[in-house]
Parts: C-alpha cells; structure tokens; sequence
C-alpha cells in the first residue's frame, strides 16, 4: 500500500490530510509533517496584531486532531526533499515516500528590503503567529506614544487584504481612543492602483476601496516601490521619505529553502509548477497545494506583484490533490479534477467591510474577463469573517475539509471547488507498483 505525505499543517496541508484519510482505506499511511505543532487560520492574524483576539483563540493543537484519526503525526522541519529518489529529511527522520504533498505555505522573504522586519529590521509583520505577536507588544508600545503609522506592502508582495485589514482597524482603534487626531496614516502599495489587489479587474473595488481611504483620511501611495527601511523613515524608491513611529508592511513570498536547493523541483522563488491536477509536471509523485504552488499574475504591472491565494483557493487546491492521488491510487473511480481557483475574501474593517469575490481568480487568458467580480461593502462583511473563523475552526476539530453541506451551500450560490479536467490537459501516471 502506498504512504502519502503531506508536509505542512495549515489551511492547505491539514484539510488535505483530513481529505486523504476520508478517500483512502487504513492500508494507506498518511503521514503529516510541520515545522508548528499548531494549526492557525492565518486570516485573523491582523486581529491578534491589533490586540482585537488572542492568538490562542484561532490555534489548535495539529496532535489532538490528526492521530486519533488514523494520520501520523511528525512536528517537524523538513530540511530535504529528494524528487528523485522519493525520500524526505527532517531535522531526525528520514521518510520514503510514494506520493508527497508540499503544502508548507511561503517563507517571508524579508532580506528583499534593508530594513524590513520584524525579525532584523524596523517594521511589523502578521504573516505568521510569530510576527503577529511581536506586532501587538510594537502596537501596544506604540499606542502609548502615537505618532505617523505606515502601512502596505513591498514590491512583490501578493496577498494585499491584510495590509488594508490592517491600515483601516487601526484608522478605527484610534479613533475609539481618542488618538486618530495624533497619528497621519500613510498606505504604501506596488499595486497599480488602490483595490488592484494582484489581480485587476475586480469590478467597483478600486472605487470602494478608495473612497474608504478618502473618508478615513487615510493618504493612499499607489504604484509605488519602497527601496529601504531606517528606524525612523521607509525610503521610497523616487527618494522620498516617510517618517514613522510604527509600520506594518507585508513582505514578497517564496518557497522553503528545502524547495530551492532541490534540483528541478521549484523554480527560482521556490514556487511549484503544477499541472492543471496540480501534479509536478516532471515528477508524478509530488503534488503541490496552498501558497507554495506556481500562479503566475495576469497581466504586468509596472512595480512586481504577485497573485493572492486565499483560503478558499487554498482548500480547493487540496481537495483536488487528495482527489486526483486517490484516483491514482484505485480508490476513486471518476475524472481527474482541478481547483477551480474561486476566491473570496472577507476584510474587516472595524465598523464595515468589503467582500471581494473573483470568479476565478484568473481571468480568461482569451477575453480577459472573469465570470463574476464583485465587491460588496458593509458591517455585515466583518460579522462574516468571524463566523467563518468560527466555521472553519470547527470543522478542522471536526477532522472534515469539506463538509457535504458546505459543498451544498457552494452550489447554491453557484460556487465549486472542483472542476473536471479537459481531456488532453492532465497526464496520467497510474503506477501499478502501487496498487497490490
């Protein structure tokens, strides 16, 4: 019987688990591997840095929830994996393996700009729990001591959300304390325009997001690169300075070192290329799943940005792995299936929110259009992502990725994960050395 593993406990590689234990008979080993012991949905991370949750209240416990159903457990770094002969290192194991899902999710690239921390330089981060933390004990500090707050991303940065999350509940913290009137707020962003978001063309949201920013009095620097960080100033490219007393500015992804110094596995980011069934397309029994994967952005944009993954788009990656490698595998009898890259993402803004959703996130290569773009606003949006935390929370305790009824409630509003795979598009690798 075959042993699939699946390196990485997060909003990819946990409900790829849960989905492969669910497709595959108790012959098959799964094992789990993380460099964390604890699952954390990541999109509440802006809340934990502004003091609005604690971390603990969005993290489980990976051990509690995957042995007692059937899923080995390895809380470890993997620090080599070998696509050829098919083996893993972690910091004290070393794994074969017949099918592996790399569902790590991105290192922080910070090195790209002097000065941008938070671990050696001057600026916030909430790209991880770590960083989180270490943003609220600065937001705290610096609510003591108020003074000009940046905010927004560095040039190839790629999930843009928290960056606005964040510059509009702190817009909203402050004036609950009395403290807008001393703190200037500047947004920073290598987007073309406000509510570009890395991927265009998403309907009203650049004149929503705009006219929030306007209102708020919020000074929005669109198009724009920052080159260098000081302990007092970011440095942006045309040389203008921008003082500071606390910044949180979201930094470039890339693949983990383990995917860069494999030969031929990642490319020069250590991203994962992928077939449409997200299989490796020169080595069959790698998958890839989440951020780590391959998506290259749809159109050029004057400063380098990347393309966002959010948590749906993430999940549906992980669905069709578990799918496709249950298919290779005997245990399934259907098509081979692709994710299809729906994205919706909620981002709270304190006393209102925007929905934003790209059907698909991609647009057609040919028309350049997309199904659906929509971007809606109201206080409704920020009740919204609370339930959904509490929704998926629960369902990662459950040991459920995809909850039939959730899949119901997708139909209905005419959303799917999956999709089947044209014919001609995928490649088959049935290996029979797998099935006895």
């Amino acid at each position: 019987m075959a042993h699939i593993v699946v390196i990485g406990a997060g909003l990819a590689g946990l409900p790829t688990a849960y989905e492969l234990r669910h497709l595959l008979s108790r012959p098959h080993k799964i094992t789990l591997i993380s460099n964390t012991s604890k699952f954390t949905f990541l999109p509440s991370l802006p809340w934990v840095g502004l003091g609005l949750t604690q971390l603990e209240k969005v993290q489980l416990e990976v051990s509690e929830l995957v042995t007692k159903r059937g899923i080995e457990w390895l809380p470890e770094a993997v620090t080599q994996l070998n696509p050829y002969t098919q083996t893993i290192h972690t910091d004290a194991h070393a794994l074969d393996y017949d099918y592996v899902v790399i569902a790590t999710g991105a290192e922080l690239a910070l090195d790209i700009v002097p000065g941008l921390g938070p671990d050696n330089g001057f600026t916030q981060s909430v790209c991880n729990p770590h960083h989180a933390l270490m943003a609220n004990i600065a937001w705290q500090n610096f609510l003591q001591h108020p003074g000009p707050l940046v905010v927004g991303a560095v040039p190839g940065a790629s999930c843009f959300g928290p960056a606005y999350e964040f510059a509009l509940l702190a817009d909203f913290i402050l004036r609950q304390q009395g403290l807008r009137d001393q703190v200037p707020i500047t947004f920073v962003t290598p987007e073309p325009y406000a509510g570009h978001l890395g991927i265009g063309g998403m309907a009203n949201s650049s004149q929503l997001v705009t006219e929030l920013m306007a209102e708020r009095e919020v000074e929005v620097l669109e198009n724009t690169a920052i080159s260098r960080i000081t302990s007092q100033d970011i440095i942006l490219a045309n040389g203008h300075q921008l003082p500071f007393r606390y910044s949180m500015l979201l930094p470039p992804f890339r693949g983990p070192r383990f995917i860069r110094e494999a030969v031929g596995l990642g490319d020069a980011n250590g991203f994962i290329p992928v077939l449409p069934t997200y299989q490796h397309p020169t080595f069959p029994s790698v998958y890839g799943a989440g951020v780590v994967t391959q998506l290259a952005p749809p159109e050029a944009t004057p400063i380098p940005i990347g393309v966002p993954k959010t948590g749906q788009m993430v999940e549906a990656m992980g669905m069709a792995v578990a799918h496709n490698i249950a298919l290779e595998l005997g245990a399934v009898f259907a098509q081979s299936v692709s994710p299809t890259l729906e994205a919706i993402c909620f981002a709270d803004f304190g006393d209102t929110g925007l929905l934003f959703l790209a059907d698909p996130v991609l647009p057609d290569p040919e028309t350049g259009k997309r199904r659906r773009a929509i971007t809606l606003g109201g206080r409704w949006v920020s009740w919204m992502k609370t339930a959904f935390e509490q929704y998926f929370l629960a369902k990662m305790r459950w040991g459920s990725a995809v909850p039939w009824f959730e899949r119901l409630g997708l139909r209905a509003v005419g959303l799917s994960l999956l999709e089947p795979v044209p014919q001609g598009e995928h490649r088959s690798v049935h290996r029979d050395a797998l099935s006895h």
